[in-house]
């Protein structure tokens, strides 16, 4: 039997990427973060997750260095971490919106999509696509994968 050449993964970006963010929780308390949610007791009572799920979401997201703490206090009670989102996080805009343009188009209620994502300036809608670097829109039949250096090859079992 001749050994045929497959891909290394352990030098997947998308694979090291998941590991990260794959889960449900985590991506669902950067979106709560970027509609305004900061506070501990804020992703708890929107997300309705188990607290001890989302405390290791938000330590894993912060020894990432997609969110940062700040510590905030409120008159008249004991100071508390303000999660942020740093520009490692903003990173991840694009992704999610394509998350969410696939679960409008493939996912939603019948009665359609829960929210809009606008532009905060113009009030128009906003979508997520893919260009190339010279700025125009590339469909999905138009991209190709080619190795780099960095490129694994493994031996198939």
């Amino acid at each position: 039997m001749d050994p045929r050449p497959d891909p290394d993964m352990s030098n997947c970006s998308i694979a090291r990427t998941l590991e990260v963010v794959g889960g449900k929780w985590t991506i669902l308390i950067l979106c709560e973060v970027w509609y305004g949610s900061s506070r501990f007791s804020d992703f708890e009572r929107v997300l309705g997750c188990s607290r001890n799920l989302l405390a290791a979401r938000l330590r894993m997201l912060v020894k990432e260095g997609i969110l940062a703490t700040e510590t905030s206090r409120k008159p008249g009670s004991r100071s508390r971490p303000k999660y942020e989102i740093t520009p490692k996080g903003v990173d991840l805009v694009p992704a999610v919106m394509g998350l969410l343009r696939w679960g409008d188009r493939c996912r939603a209620d019948p009665e359609g999509p829960a929210g809009l994502s606008r532009h905060r300036g113009w009030g128009v809608h906003v979508d997520a696509q893919i260009r190339c670097a010279r700025g125009r829109a590339v469909q999905a039949e138009d991209i190709e994968s080619v190795p780099v250096p960095a490129f694994r090859m493994g031996l198939a079992e």
